[in-house]
C-alpha cells in the first residue's frame, strides 16, 4: 500500500519542529568540525610541511571516484579528556567496486597515538568488518599507545591484533598501507595483515625504536636499518610491496583489492524506486518535546521505496507500527514506535513479526521513539513482564541483520526490545533529536525523591524539602546531559549522529554492506513464556 502523508510543511507546528532540528544540526556540524580539525592548525601544518597527506585525504584518494564514504563514530571521545574523533578515522567506502572497512590513523593528533577511545573505535570497526565480511584496509601512521593512558590501553588493546588474525582466518582480507611510524604494539598491524605496503623512506616499523633498543641492549641503530621500508622489503620480508610515495601506496592498495576476487554472498537488490515525498521534510517531523507523539509512517513515507509499506496487524497493538517495505531495492521488515509506550499487545505483535522476518530471511529496521514498557498494577497483572520478555527474546535470538535508528526517546527496557546497542544491531544511528536513558530525567529524579522521603519517614526524621528540590534539579540536569546524542555517541553507543534527511542514504549503504554476508533467519528461538 502507498503511504499517504498528512504532513503540512506550511504549518506553524512543522516550521517550529524544523527550526529546532536545524539548530541541533548546526551544533552537530560544529562538533564534527572538531574531528575534522585533527590536532589543530599547528600540527596539520607540520604534517603538510613533511609532504604528507592528511588521513581523510588518503581515504579520498583510496576510494573509487564519486563513491560515498560512510564515516563511523566521528564523535568518539566527545566529552572526554581526549580529542573528538579519538585520533582515528573509521568508515566504509568502495575500493575497486568492493565495500571495505577503512581504518586511518590521524597523525596530527598526538602522532596518531592510540588512546582508550581509539581502541574502542577500532574494535567497533573490526566487529562490523567481521560480521559483514568487509575487507579491512589500515592506513597506518601511529606512534603506538598514548603512554600516559597505557593502563587503559595495554590489556584490552591486544584484541586489535587478535581481530586481524580472526578476520584473516574467516577469509576476510586485511591490508596495511604504512605511511609513517608503526611502532611498538602498532608494528603488529602490518605484521598481522594479509597484505602490507610500506612507503619508501617514510615507513618505520619496529617493536622498539632506536632509544628503546639503546636502553634495552646498548645497541646503536638508526630508523632505516632498524625498521625502514627498504629493510623490510629486502631483508626482513615484512613488506610485500615498497611504494615510492603516498600516492603510489594508495595505488598499490587499490591494486591489491582489485585482485581479491571478493564477492557478496547475500541476495542482490531489486529495482530502486525513490520515495514519493521529499526527504527534506524529515527535518520537521520530530517535535522538540519528545512527550508529544509523532507518526512514524511520515518518516517511512520519506525513506522507503515508492513510499510503499504493507502494514502488519494495523489494528492490533497500535503503539507499534510493523510492516514490510523495500529500501534501495532491499526488502526490509520495519518496527517503529508510534505512541511511545509499549503494551503487552505491542510486544506480542513484535515477537510474531520478528519470527516472520526470520522465516523470510528479511533484515529488520527498528525506528525508536519509546518511553519503555507500560507499568502499573493493571499491566503487571496482565503480564507485561512476560510479554516484554517475549519481545526481547525474539530480538535477541533473531538471526537476520538488524538496523536501528533512534529518532526520539529510547528509554528503559523499550531500548532493549527495540534492538538498542546491547542487542548488537549491525548498525545503530541516532538523530540529533534522540534521547536515551534508563528513564526520563524527571521520572528518575522523582523516584529517588520518593525513596529518600520514605527512608526518612522510616527513621522518624523530618524530610528536608529544600535539599530534596536541589537534589531533583541536580539529578534532572545530570540525566538530561547523559541522555543526549553527543554524549552517547562519544561513548560509541551508536555508530554516529546523522542528519534525518540522510537517513535513506545511510540505511541504503548499510543494507548494501550487510548483504556482503549471507542473510539468514534464526534456526530457533528461546523459550517463549505464554
Amino acid at each position: 500500500m502507498t503511504l499517504k502523508s498528512t504532513l503540512d510543511p506550511d504549518s506553524p507546528e512543522y516550521r517550529e519542529r524544523r527550526a529546532a532540528m536545524l539548530a541541533r544540526l548546526a551544533d552537530l556540524e560544529a562538533e564534527h568540525a572538531k574531528a575534522l580539525a585533527g590536532g589543530g592548525d599547528k600540527y596539520v601544518a607540520r604534517h603538510r610541511k613533511r609532504g604528507k597527506l592528511l588521513a581523510r585525504e588518503r581515504i579520498e584518494l583510496l576510494l573509487d571516484p564519486d563513491s560515498p564514504f560512510l564515516e563511523l563514530s566521528p564523535l568518539a571521545a566527545w566529552g572526554s579528556d581526549f580529542p573528538v574523533g579519538a585520533s582515528v578515522v573509521t568508515g566504509i567506502g568502495v575500493v575497486e567496486g568492493v565495500e571495505c572497512m577503512i581504518v586511518a590513523n590521524d597523525p596530527t593528533v598526538r602522532g596518531g597515538a592510540s588512546n582508550p577511545w581509539t581502541v574502542r573505535k577500532s574494535f567497533r570497526a573490526s566487529d562490523i568488518a567481521l560480521e559483514n565480511r568487509l575487507p579491512v584496509i589500515n592506513l597506518v601512521e601511529s606512534g603506538g599507545a598514548d603512554l600516559p593512558s597505557q593502563k587503559e590501553i595495554f590489556i584490552p588493546g591486544g584484541r586489535m591484533f587478535r581481530d586481524l588474525t580472526r578476520l584473516s582466518a574467516a577469509g576476510i582480507p586485511t591490508i596495511a598501507l604504512v605511511f609513517g611510524n608503526s611502532t611498538a604494539g602498532g608494528a603488529y598491524i602490518p605484521g598481522m595483515c594479509d597484505h602490507t605496503v610500506m612507503v619508501k623512506e617514510r615507513a618505520k616499523v619496529f617493536l622498539g625504536g632506536p632509544p628503546l633498543v639503546r636502553m634495552a641492549t646498548g645497541e646503536e641503530s638508526d630508523d632505516e636499518s632498524l625498521g625502514g621500508a627498504e629493510m623490510h622489503a629486502r631483508t626482513s620480508g615484512l613488506a610485500d610491496y615498497m611504494a615510492a610515495d603516498e600516492h603510489d601506496a594508495l595505488r598499490l592498495g587499490r591494486q591489491i583489492v582489485r585482485r581479491l576476487n571478493h564477492r557478496k554472498l547475500g541476495p542482490a537488490p531489486g529495482p530502486v524506486r525513490e520515495p514519493l515525498y521529499d526527504a527534506e521534510e524529515l527535518a520537521g517531523i520530530v517535535p522538540e518535546d519528545l512527550k508529544v507523539p509523532f507518526d512514524p509512517r511520515e518518516v517511512l513515507a520519506r525513506i522507503v521505496d515508492a513510499s510503499e509499506f504493507d502494514e502488519f496487524k494495523p489494528l492490533y497493538g497500535t503503539s507499534l507500527v510493523t510492516g514490510w517495505a523495500r529500501l534501495h531495492g532491499y526488502p526490509i521488515g520495519v518496527l517503529a514506535n508510534a505512541q511511545g509506550v509499549l503494551f503487552g499487545e505491542e510486544a506480542q505483535k513484535a515477537a510474531q513479526f520478528i519470527q516472520l522476518a526470520n522465516q523470510a530471511d528479511t533484515p529488520l529496521l527498528f525506528l525508536h521513539n519509546t518511553t519503555g514498557y507500560m507499568v502499573g498494577r493493571e499491566y503487571e497483572q496482565a503480564g507485561i513482564i512476560k510479554h516484554g520478555a517475549l519481545m526481547i527474546n525474539a530480538v535477541a535470538n533473531s538471526g537476520v541483520p538488524h538496523l536501528t535508528v533512534v529518532m526520539g526517546a529510547s528509554y528503559g527496557a523499550g531500548n532493549y526490545g527495540m534492538c538498542g546497542r546491547a542487542y548488537d544491531p549491525r548498525f545503530l544511528f541516532t538523530w540529533p533529536s534522540a534521547k536515551s536513558a534508563v528513564m526520563g530525567p524527571q521520572q528518575l529524579a522523582g523516584v529517588l525523591s520518593i525513596v529518600a522521603r520514605q527512608a526518612a519517614q522510616a527513621r522518624g526524621q523530618a524530610y528536608d524539602e529544600e535539599q530534596d528540590r536541589a537534589m531533583r534539579e541536580m539529578v534532572e540536569a545530570q540525566i538530561e546531559a547523559e541522555s543526549l546524542p553527543f554524549f552517547l555517541s562519544g561513548r560509541l553507543y551508536d555508530d554516529g549522529v546523522i542528519d534525518p534527511r540522510d537517513t535513506r542514504t545511510v540505511l541504503g549503504l548499510c543494507l548494501s554492506v550487510v548483504h556482503n554476508a549471507p542473510v539468514r533467519g534464526a534456526d530457533g528461538f528461546g523459550v517463549f513464556r505464554m
